[in-house]
C-alpha cells in the first residue's frame, strides 16, 4: 500500500499519515519547508512500522505537481490514497487581496487537486481514493479567509467531477470537512487562533472541537473496501456544530 499526503508534517496531515503508517506502507509525506517537523513526522511513520518518504517541493504549480508525483513514481507504481491537505494560508479581505499572492492561493488551495490526480492517474486503479481537505470557510464568508474558502468551494465541485470521471476505474474522490482544528496554518490565518479554538470547543455540541485524528479515522474508513460505493460527497466531521441552531 501507498499513501501520498500533501502537508503532511504537520497538523492535520501528519495525523493522516501515522493513521495509514504501517508494515509495509509507503507513506509518501509532501511539504514545502520546514525541515525539522518533516524529520519528526517521519519518525512517527518508522515508530509505527511505515516507510515514510520525504518530498520537499513547491507543488503551487503544475509542473510542481508533476515533479511531486514523479519523485513518487520512483518509489512506487501505485498510489492507494492521494490526499490533498496543504494549505497556502493568505490571510485577506477579498477586496484588499494582493493579486498575486491571491492567484497563487486560489492554485494551491483548490486547483491543485486536480493537478495531483490528472499527475497521477496512471498510479490510480480500482481501490484507489482520493482526499480534499476542506473546512467551513469554503460555504461561509469568514473574515480575511477568503483565499483559503473561495479557492476550497472550486475544489469541492472538482472532487464532485472527478468523482464521476473517475468511477469507471474503480477510483473514488471525497471531501472530508472538519470544523475548527488548532493547527499552524489556523495561526497563521487568525491571531487570536487559540482564543477562537477555545470558544469553538465551548459552543460544541460535543464539548470539545474536532482533532486530526478523529480527521484520520474517517479517511481511514472511507478509503477502506467497507465504502467502495461511497464517492464524491462531503463527510463533515464537526460533533454537530453545523446543524446546531
Amino acid at each position: 500500500m501507498a499513501i501520498l499526503v500533501t502537508g503532511g508534517t504537520k497538523g492535520i496531515g501528519r495525523s493522516i499519515a501515522e493513521r495509514f503508517a504501517a508494515p509495509g506502507v509507503k507513506v509518501f509525506l509532501s511539504y514545502a519547508s520546514d525541515d525539522v517537523a518533516a524529520e519528526a513526522a517521519a519518525q512517527a511513520v518508522r515508530d509505527r512500522g511505515g516507510e515514510p518518504y520525504l518530498l520537499k517541493r513547491d507543488i503551487g504549480s503544475s509542473a510542481g505537481v508533476a515533479a511531486l508525483i514523479a519523485d513518487v513514481a520512483r518509489h512506487t507504481n501505485r498510489l492507494d490514497q492521494v490526499v490533498h491537505g496543504a494549505v497556502y494560508a493568505y490571510a485577506t479581505p477579498l477586496l484588499q487581496a494582493d493579486p498575486v499572492q491571491f492567484e497563487r492561493a486560489v492554485t494551491l488551495n483548490g486547483t491543485v487537486l486536480l493537478y495531483l490526480v490528472q499527475s497521477a492517474i496512471s498510479m490510480l486503479d480500482r481501490g484507489s481514493s482520493i482526499f480534499f481537505l476542506s473546512s467551513r470557510g469554503s460555504k461561509m464568508a469568514i473574515p480575511n479567509y477568503s483565499a483559503i474558502g473561495a479557492p476550497k468551494a472550486m475544489a469541492e465541485a472538482l472532487v464532485r467531477y472527478l468523482a464521476v470521471e473517475l468511477a469507471p476505474k474503480g477510483v473514488r474522490a471525497h471531501v472530508v470537512s472538519p470544523s475548527l482544528v488548532l493547527t499552524d496554518a489556523l495561526r497563521k490565518v487568525f491571531s487570536n487562533a487559540p482564543e477562537r479554538a477555545a470558544a469553538a470547543a465551548a459552543a460544541n455540541p460535543m464539548g470539545r472541537n474536532a482533532t486530526g485524528e478523529d480527521v484520520a479515522e474517517a479517511i481511514y474508513f472511507l478509503a477502506s473496501p467497507a465504502a467502495s460505493m461511497i464517492t464524491g460527497r462531503e463527510l463533515i466531521i464537526d460533533g454537530g456544530d453545523y446543524i446546531k441552531p
